[in-house]
């Protein structure tokens, strides 16, 4: 092998291993986006749960869904 393939085949590996580290790193973040998501996801259908026991204890009218005489 002569010295320009043995540069390039150096290249290379040098990009192959510049590329495995940027997926090993994408692989990281999309693991803590996919945790994040999920611990989200929890938040609302909790928060909308409680909302729904909170308007489940509500007397509503329908005078309530009109604006004020002020408007």
């Amino acid at each position: 092998m002569d010295d320009r393939q043995e540069c390039r085949l150096v290249e290379l590996e040098a990009r192959m291993a510049h590329h495995e580290r940027m997926a090993e790193e994408l692989s990281s973040v999309i693991a803590e986006q996919g945790r994040t998501i999920d611990l989200l996801g929890e938040r609302v259908r909790r928060l909308i749960e409680r909302v729904r026991e909170l308007e489940a204890g509500w007397d509503r009218s329908p005078q309530d869904d009109k604006p004020p005489p002020h408007y």
